[in-house]
């Protein structure tokens, strides 16, 4: 018997932020479901909200109300150890910026990942394959200021999916690209999606990046607008 549950069920999410006495409402009653295998786009203007939501779906920060369930596991229950837990092999995290760290390989970049969740021992074949999708191969052995953009960003991706996460979380992966890579990097998470059935959430504003996944979420002042 299969399981049907949403990869993401979120109801009635709000978060408020206090900066001194002033109360900011950065998400004002969100409800969204995603499907497991979707790969859906959250788009919207700077303050919409969309950036809280992803902190919250990955964990990152806590919702004032609401609820949240990631693969029927409900985020608000666990522990700081489930949540950590949920970062290392539930959910795998790119940004805008790649993150990589400088002293190391792409290989090693990657494998840091691996080790932090607790594995170890030969990548997957599945894995090699990926690593042939995103098309960097021939890069693994080379340290980010040797790589461009483009490059370290599949890297940035590379390691984001090692563990083989249920969902993939995408905050602005295009932000610091040139039109080429950008359509290079966005046609590689389709790839993901489409050959491997990986469930991805997708932050952008920008409105041709978003129009390459299935489903585009807007948001407008901390709710959704369509």
């Amino acid at each position: 018997m299969t399981d049907e549950r949403p990869m993401i069920e979120i109801h009635g999410l709000k978060k408020v932020f206090h900066t001194g006495e002033v109360e900011v409402h950065a998400l004002r009653g969100v409800d969204l479901s995603v499907a497991k295998g979707e790969f859906v786009a959250v788009s919207g203007p700077s303050g919409s909200g969309k950036s809280t939501l992803f902190h919250i779906l990955g964990g990152l920060t806590p919702p004032t109300s609401g609820s949240v369930s990631i693969a029927g596991r409900d985020l608000l229950s666990m522990t700081e150890a489930e949540r950590t837990e949920l970062r290392k092999n539930g959910v795998g995290f790119v940004f805008q910026k790649y993150n990589l760290l400088p002293t190391l390989t792409a290989t090693e970049n990657i494998e840091i990942a691996r080790d932090i969740a607790g594995h170890h021992g030969p990548r997957s074949a599945q894995f090699e394959e990926i690593v042939k999708l995103l098309g960097i191969g021939g890069r693994m052995d080379h340290k980010p200021r040797a790589l461009s953009g483009g490059e370290q960003q599949r890297v940035a991706i590379a390691r984001a999916i090692v563990n083989d996460p249920a969902l993939l979380l995408a905050d602005e992966p295009t932000g610091n690209l040139d039109s080429e890579n950008s359509e290079a990097v966005l046609k590689i998470l389709r790839d993901l999606n489409e050959r491997l059935g990986q469930t991805i959430l997708m932050i952008t504003h920008d409105a041709e990046a978003a129009s390459f996944a299935h489903r585009i979420v807007r948001m407008k002042d901390g709710r959704i607008v369509n």
